[in-house]
């Protein structure tokens, strides 16, 4: 049974405010907590209006076995890497990254009947940037939620560092990066980076296609990241942080508490 517009109120009310003060807590009381793939994205879609939002991206990868995956990026919480030091929500002293492609549109793609091609949507892809998405969850760790409820708070999004845009025949290509990370010119480490589904691309095609079914489209300059090259990274605060991306690019970035 769908929960009702005063639990999903509910629900949004609780993620709402641990987002704004970067709190974790259990999973949500019984009368609210989502039971299905459409009490989720009733959730997600509450939440960006409880916090008066507008969806500035998108993350998304290729469905999950329980459901599509999905959730909006505030607006508030997409930063350049040009001209901030950005602030995160941090979990012992450090912020964990995943370095993802970000996707950014040129134009609206509405609902409509008919499916979207992958060279329609290719089409309406303006510019390609290295980006990291950063991560955290509203749940605490020994919370153990499920994916629906993950899917509810939006899949551990807390933002996204867009970076230089980089040449957009190569991103689509570019199912494998080789990645170093340093920090104040310190090596964290070099991984052999994989998109998780191999082509960049998909994850979104099947985006506008499942936001398509629901009635609802994407909108032009939204940032559309589909998976990371190498999971969730922890990475310090108050630090020159540099990621390389193989030969796309350099994405530099400092990070602080929020």
């Amino acid at each position: 049974m769908p929960l009702s517009p005063n639990a999903i109120a509910q629900a949004a009310a609780t993620l709402s405010e641990r987002r704004e003060a970067g709190a974790q807590g259990p999973c949500l009381p019984p009368a609210c907590r989502p039971q299905n793939v459409q009490d989720a994205l009733d959730i997600q879609l509450a939440v960006v209006a409880a916090l008066r939002e507008q969806v500035g991206g998108w993350k998304c990868g290729m469905p999950h076995a329980d459901g599509p995956v999905m959730a909006p990026i505030h607006a508030r919480t997409v930063f350049t890497a040009y001209d901030v030091v950005c602030p995160v929500w941090a979990r012992d002293g450090n912020v964990r990254i995943e370095p993802e492609l970000a996707f950014v549109l040129g134009r609206d793609l509405p609902a409509r009947a008919e499916p979207y091609s992958l060279q329609e949507v290719e089409s309406a892809v303006f510019s390609v940037h290295l980006a990291l998405e950063l991560i955290d969850s509203r749940y605490a760790p020994l919370a153990e939620p499920t994916f629906i409820d993950k899917l509810a708070d939006g899949l551990v999004n807390q933002g996204l560092l867009l970076g230089p845009a980089v040449d957009k025949a190569q991103a689509l290509a570019a199912a494998t990066i080789e990645l170093h990370i340093t920090a104040d010119g310190q090596a964290l480490g070099a991984w052999a980076g994989a998109h998780p589904n191999g082509q960049p691309m998909a994850p979104l095609h099947e985006l506008v296609n499942e936001m398509s079914s629901q009635g609802r489209g994407l909108r032009a300059h939204q940032a559309v990241i589909t998976g990371s090259y190498a999971g969730a990274i922890p990475v310090p605060l108050g630090q020159d942080i540099e990621v390389r991306f193989g030969a796309l690019g350099v994405l530099r970035a400092r990070f602080k508490p929020a």
